[in-house]
């Protein structure tokens, strides 16, 4: 026998090995009825993870992206907006900066991003493992500190007064699969130009062509960004304040001491292909065209822990990406190691590190959110509090708590500003980064 096929003779071992173990029985039947995430939850892990912390900042409330993949502008806007509420001296804590704004941006820029990078690749075969990556999703909605920083610093931001939610802002799959279309659409177009020996001016004329259509697109689905507006508020001694005409880019440099090139990006994967103390970007990632790749620098988990919990003490919540759906309760908003008892109910064992998750693509970066508070006992940390952008039904009023050991697991990357880095990871950040290939681990999962 080869063993390479299922035979009776397998699925006789397999049956006997399932009928051998009693609990088996009983356990199937629980998660049959009940599903595993119920009967597998240990209330005592819950019990433990309660909403108190030694060091808290009030950001006022959760904010929610519906059904969209915009957490990193929530997580980053919560940042910026608690940051200018806080500089006007707001009376209302709750101010919020329209996302719908940076979405609009988000999609001019990625599509811009996108031609570009069919024109790099324009004398490459259809079949070429780089084409095949970039048509198979030409827009891609998630993002990070890094692209957040390049389109406030081009566009700036503006109350969410300004430019609400629209339908599609609240609920992007039409939108997306529009734009999805006509970038495929484009890139057709612009390699036959190629193939028609059309010069390159040519072609780039042909792309800015597609830009005005993609802007009008964008108008119809999120409505036209605004140039100017009107910033009206009531400080917290009750007193009305207007100021007419500001552009966005005037009002966050004005109002906003929170400047995301003020920011270094750390991230935390411990695979043998990523030495820490290295810094690394990923090639066709990004949203702006510029010369500024977006990079990370790999260092140890302690040390992101040292600079998170140094930034809250400091006053100031911390934008960090993780794997949000490993060891989680999306409606208990707890994050924890020990929150299931999987290994006992499915009488199996999970023997991967965070090194082996990584590299085995079992684990990555699919959630952004902030720190917005640390429960240390004797200067170590036991639990984290967190903001998430799901709305208030879940988790706290929206907050969410994290075990350190989940911290450990989950969390790969944090941006800090550089007033809490030291000098030796500052001149480390500023080292050329190493450009890995756009499916490497380090890259989006979504």
């Amino acid at each position: 026998m080869d063993n390479k096929s299922i035979t009776d003779d397998l699925i006789r071992k397999c049956s006997e090995y399932y009928n051998s173990d009693l609990n088996n029985k009983v356990y199937s039947d629980a998660v049959i009825r009940n599903g595993l995430v119920d009967v597998a939850l240990n209330h005592g892990a819950v019990a433990n993870m309660h909403f108190h912390f030694s060091e808290e900042i009030d950001v006022g409330r959760v904010t929610n992206q519906k059904k969209t993949g915009r957490c990193w502008m929530f997580a980053a806007l919560n940042c910026v907006r608690y940051s200018i509420s806080n500089s006007l001296q707001m009376e209302d804590k709750d101010f919020e900066l329209s996302q719908n704004y940076i979405f609009f941006w988000d999609k001019l820029e990625k599509s811009n991003l996108f031609l570009e990078n069919i024109i790099a690749t324009i004398d490459k075969d259809l079949e070429d493992y780089e084409v095949v990556g970039l048509l198979s999703s030409p827009v891609k909605e998630g993002g990070r500190w890094g692209l957040f920083a390049k389109l406030i610093e081009k566009y700036g931001v503006v109350p969410k007064y300004a430019m609400p939610d629209s339908k599609a802002s609240e609920d992007s799959k039409v939108l997306n699969q529009i734009l999805n279309q006509k970038m495929r659409q484009y890139a057709k177009g612009l390699r036959e130009m190629y193939r028609e020996d059309k010069p390159i001016d040519a072609i780039r004329e042909e792309k800015e062509n597609m830009l005005i259509d993609v802007y009008n697109i964008l108008c119809h689905f999120i409505g036209e960004p605004p140039r100017t507006f009107d910033l009206e508020y009531r400080d917290i001694n009750g007193d009305f304040h207007r100021v007419k005409d500001i552009t966005p880019l005037d009002f966050y440099n004005k109002y906003s001491e929170v400047k995301p090139k003020d920011y270094v990006v750390l991230v935390n994967y411990p695979t043998e292909d990523k030495p820490f103390g290295k810094t690394y970007t990923i090639k066709y990632h990004g949203n702006v065209v510029d010369d500024e790749p977006i990079k990370y620098l790999n260092v140890d988990i302690d040390i992101l822990k040292e600079l998170v919990i140094a930034q809250i003490k400091g006053g100031e919540q911390v934008s960090f990406g993780c794997d949000v759906g490993k060891m989680s309760h999306r409606e208990l908003g707890i994050m924890d190691m020990e929150l299931f008892n999987y290994e006992t109910v499915l009488n199996t064992k999970f023997t991967m590190d965070k090194a082996d998750r990584l590299m085995y693509r079992a684990s990555g970066s699919s959630h952004v959110m902030t720190f917005t508070g640390v429960n240390l006992v004797e200067g170590k940390p036991n639990r984290w509090k967190v903001q998430n952008s799901w709305g208030e039904s879940a988790g706290n009023k929206g907050f969410y708590i994290m075990s350190d050991e989940w911290f450990d697991e989950y969390v790969l990357r944090v941006a800090i500003n550089k007033r809490y880095v030291s000098e030796e990871i500052l001149k480390a950040y500023e080292q050329e980064p190493i450009i890995l290939s756009p499916w490497n681990t380090l890259g989006p999962v979504f």
